[in-house]
């Protein structure tokens, strides 16, 4: 009976055994790593922050790994071109670039193509220098990049005499450079300089050259909330606006 008994115990053991060696065979491991593997190339990346208008040097740059599906067309490859980092020193940088960025080429202009500020001007656009004066830039506080509102401030001939009236030529214009500053430097919030460059187009060129012969030109910083507004011409309907002088309100006639 006990003989039984061992041998009943013995084909248990063997049964365990063989079941849990087939599971280890069929059933993979939580422990288990599963690795997998992607395509990456080298894309030419920023090795520190770019400032517009700043010279680029190759030791500004670095090839850096990028998974090859995330691949921009407008991205600078090794395989595309090998000698980016010495064919692109020198260029001078259109645009602000963050480190670790890809660089774009068309964000990139050679020395000798045309000044920074031509560099930076979109297509069909103009830049044009109004002299300015600290009182009339809100004080200092506009800086390159910042959206403006262009003010003229001019004398006119009225019934009760001559008047100073003032209207809004433009609205949401975009400063390019107040002075020789094309950028902020630094944690510097404010400018200082005798001219700031506006971008235009040609039809708003005429205008503000008009209205610079005729008076004083001030600009009215404009909230970064309202930056997305539609640039306009004039100053409203019927292109006047209400001014008070002495209190009493008078009519602004436009520049037509």
């Amino acid at each position: 009976m006990q003989r039984a008994r061992l041998f009943g115990l013995l084909i248990a053991l063997v049964t365990a055994g063989l079941a849990a060696y087939l599971a280890s065979k069929f059933v993979p491991s939580t422990k288990e790593v599963v690795k997998t593997s992607y395509e990456t190339v080298k894309v030419l990346v920023a090795k520190q922050k770019i400032q517009i208008g700043e010279t680029v040097k190759s030791s500004h740059l670095r090839w850096q790994e990028w998974p090859a599906d995330a691949i921009s067309p407008e991205f600078i490859t090794n395989k595309n071109n090998p000698r980016a980092l010495s064919s692109l020193s020198g260029s001078i940088a259109r645009t602000p670039f963050l480190s670790g960025e890809p660089i774009k080429k068309d964000r990139m202009i050679k020395a000798g193509d045309g000044g920074v500020l031509a560099a930076i001007l979109p297509s069909g656009m103009r830049a044009l220098s109004v002299p300015i004066k600290d009182k009339n830039v809100a004080g200092g506080f506009i800086l390159p990049n910042d959206r403006v509102d262009v003010i003229v401030t001019r004398r006119v001939q009225g019934s009760n005499g001559t008047q100073q009236v003032g209207e809004t030529l433009l609205h949401n214009i975009r400063v390019l450079a107040v002075g020789k500053m094309i950028d902020q430097k630094g944690d510097d919030k404010t400018a200082s300089g005798k001219t700031a460059t506006l971008e235009l187009d040609p039809k708003q060129v005429e205008i503000v050259s008009m209205a610079n012969a005729m008076g004083e030109i001030s600009l009215s910083l404009r909230s970064l909330a309202d930056s997305g507004s539609q640039t306009s011409n004039g100053g409203g309907r019927g292109g006047t606006v209400k001014m008070l002088k002495f209190g009493i309100p008078s009519q602004a006639f436009g520049v037509n």
